[in-house]
């Protein structure tokens, strides 16, 4: 009797969940055919594909308890997804698991004025906040490049930031409350309305812990003040290590910039071909400065800033005129990303933060391993909180280019490691940076992240494969990473 087929087996394992599903869930919240699939099979790390067994759309707290039951009794992996602007791969599908679409928990609940505060489902996006809340003369202040299209479920997940979380914070910053379902499909509720909550913060712990922990079904996040005035100047230099040099001193000058964000000549002049800011395309870097508050802090801020930039160095100094100037600045800036892939067939985005003093010489060891491995790199990033978005320029359809691209990513990571920062900021590890993990923490310390991770998830259903590397995978890459126990940039003065 002939054997059927892995592929046919698939289809049939898929069929027979779908049928399973079907019991409690619409017909419409169903996908498995493989053409739907496809639209899911990666978030905005394209790198990386994979077809989900099914792909599941919920409407109700009810359903996703049920779904998440019946995937716990029958070990069903499961990882849930936004709007899919994730950049480490955090929503990339199980292949034998089940894709937990949440678009469709689109509503704003509330806007508590009197609290300044909104209580949300998973799938609102990010600026959707901001917008309901203006008319009350409020918004909400962490901002992503990508605020226009992802999701705050997301957000969470990742423990997004953006141009402002300088002086405003993460979204770790701007939460007070989520709902949870666990895999059990048990609801809980972590934090308050509060500023702070009795017992354990487990609200910080969910906070950035990407899906492995548990569902976001609803967040309660804080609204401030809108700003009284808002004013840009933009700092041009001849270099990108003066540029960055400029960024300590303006912090140690006793500026808080709502937002401080450097662009080196390859980002600045792709975001002008693309947005037309006003860049200053001659200029081998820029700096973005933004002040906030009421008129006279504005206006006492700006003096002092425009001081300190030209005593850093600064070739040109440009004050917004008005506020359709400061916007367009802006613009320019979270237009980066998808400007610079006009200009590239594909790049690779990292994130990984440092110590502010030291962003003049990782820069410039950016630079060289730019050249040594002959991939253009164009770095865009918030320099005021060191967070570093270093975009590495490649071709997929090169044979060996995305593996390089990959090492030199890497490699940028653990020279982030070397000098005291960490591997990521904002976009979380997910797939991308799992090895780098190995790099970053001891085994003792992983251990304790499993630990985490099993009081929530014991049979490791959620989004497993992600953020956490096991003993056994780091134990293989440090073996074959470490080449005759020297270590990497031996010139850099370690942490």
């Amino acid at each position: 009797m002939p054997h059927s087929s892995p592929s046919s087996q698939r289809v049939a394992r898929r069929a027979g969940l779908a049928r399973a599903f079907s019991e409690f869930l619409p017909p419409d919240a169903i996908l498995s055919r493989e053409e739907e699939l496809h639209p899911y099979e990666c978030d905005g790390l394209p790198a990386y594909r994979r077809l989900p067994l099914l792909v599941l759309l919920p409407t109700t707290v009810e359903e996703v308890q049920a779904i998440l039951r019946h995937c716990n009794t029958q070990h069903i992996p499961v990882v849930a997804r936004g709007a899919g602007t994730g950049l480490s791969g955090g929503a990339l599908p199980h292949e034998d698991g089940v894709l937990l679409v949440l678009s469709r928990f689109n509503r704003i609940l509330d806007i508590d004025v009197a609290n300044r505060c909104a209580r949300v489902q998973p799938g609102v996006r990010n600026l959707a906040i901001s917008e309901a809340a203006a008319p009350h003369g409020l918004y909400y202040a962490p901002d992503p490049s990508s605020q226009i299209a992802c999701s705050i479920g997301g957000n969470v997940a990742e423990n997004a930031g953006g141009v402002h979380c300088l002086k405003y914070g993460l979204t770790v910053h701007n939460l007070l409350q989520v709902r949870l379902i666990t895999i059990e499909g048990e609801l809980l509720t972590l934090g308050g309305g509060g500023l702070d909550g009795p017992g354990y913060d487990l609200l910080a712990l969910v906070t950035g812990s990407e899906g492995m922990l548990g569902i976001v079904i609803e967040a309660t996040v804080k609204l401030l003040p809108i700003a009284e005035q808002a004013q840009a100047v933009l700092a041009a230099f001849d270099s990108v290590e003066t540029a960055a040099d400029a960024v300590a001193h303006l912090i140690a000058g006793g500026i808080l910039p709502a937002g401080l964000e450097m662009m080196d000549n390859l980002a600045l002049r792709a975001a002008e071909d693309f947005v037309h800011a006003g860049y200053p395309t001659d200029a081998a870097a820029i700096l973005l400065c933004e002040v906030d508050g009421h008129a006279d802090e504005v206006t006492a801020q700006l003096s002092r800033a425009e001081r300190l930039l030209k005593e850093s160095g600064a070739t040109e100094i440009r004050v917004a005129r008005d506020d359709a100037e400061r916007q367009r600045f802006w613009a320019g800036r979270k237009a980066a990303f998808p400007a610079v892939g006009r200009i590239s067939p594909d790049y690779y985005c990292m994130d990984g933060t440092i110590p502010r003093k030291r962003l003049a010489e990782v820069l410039h060891e950016i630079a060289v391993m730019s050249e040594r491995f002959g991939l253009r790199c164009a770095n865009v990033f918030h320099a005021g909180d060191g967070n570093l978005h270093p975009l590495i320029l490649y071709d997929a359809n090169v044979p060996g280019e995305l593996e390089k691209a990959e090492q030199f990513g890497g490699e940028i990571l653990e020279l982030c490691v070397a000098v005291g920062g960490t591997i990521t900021g904002e976009h979380g590890v997910g797939t991308e940076k799992i090895d780098q993990m190995c790099v970053q923490f001891p085994d003792a310390e992983l251990e304790t992240f499993h630990a985490v991770k099993a009081a929530f998830d014991p049979n490791g259903l959620l989004n497993p494969g992600k953020a956490v590397p096991t003993l056994a995978r780091c134990a293989e890459f440090n073996a074959m990473h470490v080449h005759q126990g020297e270590l990497p940039f031996p010139e850099i003065e370690r942490f």
